[in-house]
């Protein structure tokens, strides 16, 4: 299928050839006919991806900090090359989408298949959407018409808001796509509408809507509406412009009157005066997209709506009061548009977007199937004999560590797959991989594939792991193996019932860091205690990855790490564990937190995990004591030893060991042998990140 993207790095709006999503569950699947380019946002992407490096941090301020930060704890290089891998990564545009129901995902009752919907989609022939972000079209209502759903549902938020009774007089600032769908939605309301724009033909359609417009480069805004409300003032201000200056917010709250409302739905300079609010007691709110619902994850992907009673109007009800005022002729939408374009002359518009358009639409014409999963890449005139790679996730992981490790490991690229289609048809292009797939199980079902990664979200890994014993492939998963027990006894029974053998690696780089390996030859195989500190940084709590169905929290996600590094420093199983965090809610709390180990031989560790530390200090510190002697891990780039004879300290580039890590993975395919981690040691290790929570819950040792 195609879809339009926007190359970060180089600048260029693209009309790429991407693989077809898959439906999942509580999504559909919607075939596009029409899209609206929206000129404000998309311009300012376009805009963004064609401006130079210094010019990109000017505009993110806060990046620029970010990055100071980590070359601080990781170093220039890495630091550098994160950066670029990060522009290198597309953006689909487009957020306006009108198109037919092809497919409905498990826990979906509200739609069928050939129901006309309006979604937030991207520009794309085939758009995979959640349930809560789609809404039936009325019959009387053109696909063209519901394209403009979502963006009117932006407007409309910022109208209830202001929440406007009939005969307020409210004042729309910005006659842009926003502002002349907002300006008709007020009048439809029972308001007055006072508006102003530096465009003179935007300000003749707002008059034809029935609002008073102005040009405002040429009157006084501010006596305009003394003029027009008898010297009271505005009872609200809705701003729908974008700007830098922030004369706009003072002429807000100037025309304003006493206890008035003013809401900004665009983009302008906040620099507000305290004087200008004061006296009158003016509220100022800032309104959040398309309503209630928007960014949050429990709403927008798992399906969970508010209700109604406590929640009138969600994302999905203003979706559908947008179709409603269109059905009923309370909105007219086809006067709005300004050219209509087939999506492969798509460059009409995006070279043009600082012209006179206010709303362009994308038509979609069908010629062939455009249903196509896997889509072919680069050819290969030999085939391999082992190391067939193929790759199930396409995400951060996976570009940014992952396949720039495997440079030179003499790994054959075949699939790349992700959900969306978009990710992976990006690795595919700058890494040369034979396909890109939505669907993964083109990967299990090919013979010639003899190793599979998978690098999905934690909750996806046992199924895959599952799925992947059972069709024989050697595996690589990224940490966690499993989230719980039940699924991890799944995956033993599966690797047990094997009458050849595979070899199964979890993630787990630290070991094979050249550091840990040193470290590893010098304290030898004497008992020992390790303390190992994670200086892990705050994650927002409504992050996938503190939930423990879908991510496993910190402890089983992410802690996992160094239970591992201990039983390869020790060479020894974790016999028992107790953890401890800080807080009164304690099990509220597993990013701040104490876990103690026992080990078989005798050795003992302590892993501090903490989220609450400055991103200033070294972010993974490891401390070794043994027999007189002390070993000091600085973060992956310095180790430093005292009371041994012939060493004192070696030091590298911030080296975790991934590249060691899967040279070695291949190699071992390749040419057979043991895991590079025998399967009882992943088992022990996953085994004691459960004892951890369970101790937590507990309150006392928990025995592996």
């Amino acid at each position: 299928m195609l879809q339009i993207i926007q190359d970060l790095k180089k600048g260029n709006t693209i009309l790429e050839d991407v693989p077809a999503p898959l439906v999942r569950k509580g999504y559909v699947l919607i075939k596009t006919h029409r899209t609206l380019v929206s000129l404000g946002t998309e311009k300012m992407l376009v805009e963004f991806g064609k401006s130079n490096l210094i010019s990109k941090a000017r505009q993110q301020p806060e990046k620029v900090k970010q990055v100071l930060d980590k070359i601080k704890t990781e170093g220039l290089l890495p630091t550098l090359e994160a950066v670029f891998n990060k522009l290198d990564e597309p953006l689909p545009l487009g957020y306006c989408n009108a198109g037919e129901v092809i497919a409905v995902g498990e826990g979906v009752s509200e739609f069928r298949v050939g129901d006309r919907v309006a979604s937030n989609g991207h520009h794309a022939e085939i758009v995979c959407i959640a349930k809560n972000l789609v809404a039936k079209i009325p019959e009387n209502v053109s696909y063209e018409e519901a394209a403009f759903t979502v963006i009117g549902s932006i407007g409309l938020q910022g109208i209830r808001l202001v929440n406007p009774t009939m005969g307020e007089t409210v004042v729309v600032i910005g006659l842009g796509l926003i502002g002349l769908i907002t300006t008709q939605l007020l009048l439809a309301n029972g308001c007055n509408v006072i508006g102003f724009d530096f465009d003179e033909r935007k300000v003749e359609m707002a008059r034809n809507s029935g609002a008073n417009a102005f040009v405002a480069s040429s009157v006084d805004v501010v006596k305009i509406v003394e003029e027009y409300t008898g010297g009271i003032g505005a009872d609200a201000v809705l701003i729908t412009a974008s700007t830098k200056s922030n004369d706009v917010i003072s002429q807000a709250a100037q025309m304003s009157r006493k206890k008035g409302r003013i809401v900004l739905v665009g983009v302008i300079g906040l620099n507000i005066q305290r004087s200008d609010f004061f006296k009158k007691e003016l509220s100022f709110q800032v309104s959040s997209s398309y309503g209630p619902g928007r960014y949050d994850e429990d709403y927008e992907s798992k399906g969970i709506d508010y209700p109604l009673a406590y929640v009138r109007w969600t994302e999905k009800r203003n979706f559908e009061t947008v179709l409603m005022a269109i059905s009923r002729k309370q909105l007219n939408v086809n006067s709005l548009i300004t050219e209509r374009v087939a999506l492969k002359d798509y460059q009409e518009v995006y070279n043009n977007m600082g012209g006179a358009s206010i709303a362009s639409i994308l038509e979609y014409n069908y010629t062939s199937d455009i249903v196509q999963n896997t889509v072919s890449g680069k050819t290969f005139s030999t085939r391999p004999g082992k190391g067939v790679l193929g790759i199930i996730g396409a995400g951060n992981f996976t570009k940014m560590t992952v396949l720039p490790a495997l440079k030179n490991s003499g790994a054959h690229y075949k699939y790349i797959s992700s959900a969306g289609g978009l990710s992976a048809k990006s690795l595919s292009n700058k890494y040369g991989f034979e396909y890109s797939t939505t669907d993964y199980k083109e990967i299990l079902n090919d013979k010639e594939v003899d190793i599979v990664m998978i690098t999905t979200r934690h909750d996806l890994h046992a199924g895959m792991v599952i799925e992947s014993i059972k069709a024989g492939k050697n595996i690589f998963v990224e940490k966690p193996l499993a989230l719980n027990p039940n699924e991890l006894e799944t995956i033993i029974s599966e690797y047990e019932k094997l009458q050849n053998p595979i070899s199964i690696t979890v993630g787990f780089n630290r070991r094979f860091s050249p550091h840990i390996q040193r470290a590893k030859q010098l304290i030898g195989n004497a008992p020992m205690n390790i303390v190992a500190t994670m200086n892990a940084g705050f994650i927002p709590p409504e992050v996938w990855v503190h939930d423990m169905k879908v991510g496993g929290g910190r402890i089983i996600g992410e802690a996992c790490h160094f239970i591992d590094l201990m039983v390869f420093l020790t060479g020894s199983k974790v016999s028992s564990v107790v953890m401890n965090a800080m807080g009164t809610n304690p099990e509220e709390n597993t990013d701040n937190a104490i876990i103690t180990l026992r080990f078989a031989d005798g050795s003992q560790g302590v892993i501090n995990y903490f989220s609450n530390g400055s991103k200033e200090y070294s972010k993974e510190r490891v401390e070794i004591f043994s027999q007189g002697r002390i070993l000091i891990l600085d973060n992956f780039r310095k180790l430093k030893g005292y009371g041994f004879k012939d060493f004192s300290s070696m030091s590298t580039s911030l080296d975790k060991g991934h590249k060691n890590q899967f040279l070695q993975l291949i190699k071992q395919v390749k040419g057979g042998g043991t895991s590079l981690i025998p399967f009882e040691e992943l088992i022990n290790t996953t085994k004691a990140s459960f004892a951890a929570v369970e101790s937590l819950r507990t309150g006392t040792w928990v025995n592996i």
